[in-house]
């Protein structure tokens, strides 16, 4: 499949700063491809002039998640995009979370408030049901740790307050306890290509105590490479065959350990996730051969 015109799918604001982008252009150009970065809203765009339109960088989709999955659908009539529709539809909603917890996936405790319901009496229910110190408050659409927040107990009128700004815009909220082994152990990050492990990071904490909700596009990531132990992989693994469309071209399963050193899924990001190539070699080769094979 060489040969192939790929667009690297990105927004406006994000131009220039996905440290993704390099590697992946560096290694579709030494398999033959064409590589271009383009911005998703560009009404001028040729979409049907790639052969495949890779999701990299829209991150601002967040707060655009109706007009996104309208362009990804009318694009996906003239292109290959990947992930594709139903994934991105699925997955770009934490409601997801609910769904594999019912599957018998371990995840961070999640309680979800719609537009409508009452703030001050869901965060209080939460607050009784868990003994934990802290509660993160979170847009069930978000991306880049925008709009996401810890709270003390003792701020619960804080945390009430911030949960009711996102219902008064129509945004549903996400509620989870702070756990704290995050403080000691970060999060892993396991990439997936074609369902086959490939590599792993450790990002550092990203909500700092006392700290402002990120307002910018994505919240600053303090990246090391990291070896997951062997029950991260398996609950990693258990997580893919959950997804309901199975496992797309690629995904990155972002777990943090629970109380009791269990590992435990945060987020399941397959839209538009940063993949971190700079921190595993070969990883943007392997990322390569896999949407080769995808779109052959």
């Amino acid at each position: 499949m060489a040969g192939l015109r790929v667009a690297l799918v990105t927004a406006r604001a994000a131009v220039g700063l996905d440290e993704d982008e390099l590697p992946l252009t560096l290694a579709l150009q030494a398999a033959g491809c064409e590589a271009h970065s383009v911005v998703w809203d560009d009404a001028t765009v040729d979409w049907g002039s790639f052969d495949v339109a890779l999701l990299r960088s829209a991150w601002d989709y967040a707060e655009r998640r109706s007009e996104f999955l309208v362009w990804v659908e009318r694009a996906s009539a003239l292109t290959q995009v990947l992930n594709p529709l139903p994934v991105v539809r699925w997955s770009t909603d934490k409601h997801y979370l609910a769904e594999l917890g019912r599957k018998g996936v371990a995840t961070v405790p999640s309680t979800f408030i719609e537009p409508g319901q009452n703030a001050a009496q869901t965060v209080q229910r939460f607050l009784a049901a868990h003994d934990h110190d802290e509660l993160v408050v979170k847009p069930a659409v978000g991306a880049g740790s925008r709009d996401t927040q810890r709270y003390l107990r003792s701020q619960v009128s804080a945390a009430i307050a911030h949960a009711q700004r996102l219902l008064d815009t129509q945004r549903s909220v996400l509620l989870q306890p702070y756990l704290k082994l995050v403080e000691r152990d970060g999060e892993t990050a396991l990439m997936f290509f074609e369902g086959r492990f490939s590599h792993a990071i450790r990002k550092g904490p990203l909500l700092p105590a006392a700290g402002a909700a990120t307002t910018g596009l994505f919240a600053t990531e303090t990246i090391t490479p990291r070896i997951p132990g062997e029950d991260e992989m398996r609950l990693a693994e258990k997580i893919l065959a959950a997804v309901p469309s199975g496992a797309p071209l690629y995904a990155r399963v972002d777990l943090i350990r629970a109380d009791d050193g269990s590992p435990c899924l945060l987020e399941l990001e397959l839209a538009e996730p940063s993949l971190f190539f700079a921190h595993a070699a070969g990883s943007a080769e392997r990322f390569t051969e896999a949407v080769l094979r995808h779109v052959a």
